[in-house]
């Protein structure tokens, strides 16, 4: 059975929150990691705790302008991009060109070092989904001009580039869609609900809800996730694979879960109230994985209960601000 013991891995966009998990967990199975990262959206905080650890090095760089690493590598993993609201609505021409010019310069590393290429895509490519659950065959339903569309766009191109160069130049990829995932090293203002829920309830803030709060989500802890992209990593399977939670909650729901986590850990805010707000264009109404494929073909699903997940996530923040 494949391993990553002794390989040499780039992670593209490792400083951020879900990029510097699998930073982790694959120096824990004993491969050399290159963490890349421009630092636009990712963290140095978020790698601080590696520096100097054997097998680990940070490049600074912005794969937009080209990426040059040396030596071998037997894998590059392509996490940079913005993956919050707030930022792309900021960032929506980086967005689009880290999507498109980054994903082909990242392509290109591995087509050169002879390594496997995964790309992170995302559930977004579903838009907001007139299929539920949401299978890896489903096509869409993407409004391409929409404020959201820098982001949707940006993966779709990139799932069509990372197939492209699978199909005309002989790059070994996979691609892995990730749903809403959560847990320590989240960037509290990035504008999703888990770390909006979050930070609320830490300062004693009122829950803002979208809408009348009944659309729906799953949630994914982020050492699931890192389990399930590694397990794609590492298996002979070439297409798109749903890497995420299939039980789907409404956000009023999500609301209560996060009270009950802070109950448990005896945090303040509670029983803060829930105020609703407008509901976003194009924000998807119902979001939920079917994760058939990952069951049979990587023999993986999600162990950690949400409400631990919630209360590890809480704690952590609650430890570190």
């Amino acid at each position: 059975m494949e391993t990553l013991k002794g390989k040499r891995v780039a992670v593209l966009g490792g400083a951020g929150f879900l990029g510097s998990h699998l930073v982790d967990e694959l120096l824990a199975r004993g491969a050399q990691v290159v963490c890349v990262d421009s630092f636009l959206t990712g963290a140095r905080r978020n790698v601080a705790h590696l520096a100097g650890r054997p097998g680990f090095s940070l490049l600074e760089a912005d794969i937009t302008e080209g990426l040059a690493i040396d030596g071998p590598l037997d894998h590059v993993l392509d996490f940079a991009s913005p993956a919050s609201p707030i930022d792309y609505a900021k960032l929506p021409i980086e967005t689009l060109r880290v999507g498109s010019r980054g994903t082909e310069h990242a392509l290109e590393l591995a087509r050169a070092k002879g390594a496997r290429f995964l790309l992170a895509s995302t559930s977004e490519v579903y838009g907001d989904p007139l299929e539920h659950p949401q299978r890896e065959e489903y096509f869409g339903n993407v409004n391409p001009i929409g404020p959201r569309s820098c982001y949707d766009e940006a993966k779709r191109f990139a799932e069509a580039l990372t197939m492209a160069y699978h199909r005309a130049r002989g790059v070994d990829v996979r691609l892995v869609r990730i749903f809403n995932t959560y847990g320590p090293r989240m960037r509290l203002d990035d504008g999703r609900v888990v770390p909006a829920f979050v930070s609320q309830v830490l300062r004693g803030e009122s829950f803002t809800v979208f809408g009348d709060g009944k659309q729906t989500r799953s949630f994914c802890y982020v050492k699931d996730e890192v389990r399930g992209i590694l397990a794609l990593l590492l298996s002979d399977y070439g297409l798109p694979v749903n890497v995420g939670n299939p039980a789907e909650m409404t956000i009023l729901a999500f609301a209560e879960a996060v009270r009950r986590a802070a109950r448990a850990l005896g945090l303040p805010g509670a029983e803060v109230p829930v105020v609703h707000r407008p509901f976003p264009e194009n924000d998807p109404k119902q979001r939920r994985p079917d994760i058939t494929k990952a069951k049979q073909l990587l023999g993986w699903e999600p162990e950690v209960s949400l409400d631990d997940g919630l209360r590890e996530t809480l704690a952590w923040f609650r430890a570190n601000g």
